[in-house]
């Protein structure tokens, strides 16, 4: 296994759609355990496949689920999700937040649906599938929308937005090209 740099707001890969997995071999397995690597050493939840630069719907998670009280860590490959209706009315900041890995050492409030169904494969092409609700809820939706081409701060309301705005051009999130390696570079997020 080996961990592979974040790539940052502004590389094209993380605004495309992403392909579909049709072949399901050892260099997919092994890109799934890379993932999982990166994924472990970046102190994420979720790790999408467009992230470390590789534009296919392919992605990881580990975290706990405090819905259902138990740790769930695993992967979805050409996922579909059917989540419920995401409701009205403004974010709240201390508890709707999220931050990215692509979108280092950031943090928006965001509203997202409270429970999804999500289904998909595994790295051995048999089904997999979860309904889930509340913090792992938006985990998969946020890993969902980057197989989609979108990052969180791409649905921020107008206000937040603004904010947005201002801090990429800061941090210049909007130049290909930037990474960060996860167990070698300072961890963004202060973990």
């Amino acid at each position: 296994m080996s961990v592979h740099p974040i790539v940052v707001y502004g590389e094209p890969v993380l605004h495309v759609k992403a392909e579909k997995v049709t072949e399901f071999d050892d260099e997919l397995k092994q890109l799934v355990a890379d993932m999982y690597e990166t994924l472990d050493k970046s102190n994420g939840v979720g790790l999408a496949a467009p992230q470390i630069g590789v534009g296919k719907q392919i992605f990881v998670y580990d975290a706990d689920d405090e819905a259902a009280r138990v740790r769930r860590k695993g992967v979805f490959i050409n996922p579909i999700l059917v989540a419920s209706k995401v409701p009205d009315g403004r974010p709240d900041p201390d508890e709707e937040s999220e931050g990215c890995l692509s979108v280092p050492g950031l943090d928006f409030p965001l509203k997202r649906a409270h429970k999804v169904t999500i289904t998909g494969v595994d790295e051995n092409n048999e089904t997999v599938s979860l309904t889930v609700e509340g913090w792992f809820a938006r985990i998969m939706q946020h890993e969902f929308d980057h197989l989609q081409g979108l990052l969180y701060v791409d649905r921020l309301d107008k206000k937040w937005a603004k904010r947005w705005k201002r801090a990429q051009k800061a941090e210049g999130f909007n130049i290909p090209g930037n990474t960060w390696l996860p167990g070698v570079d300072p961890d963004p997020f202060g973990y």
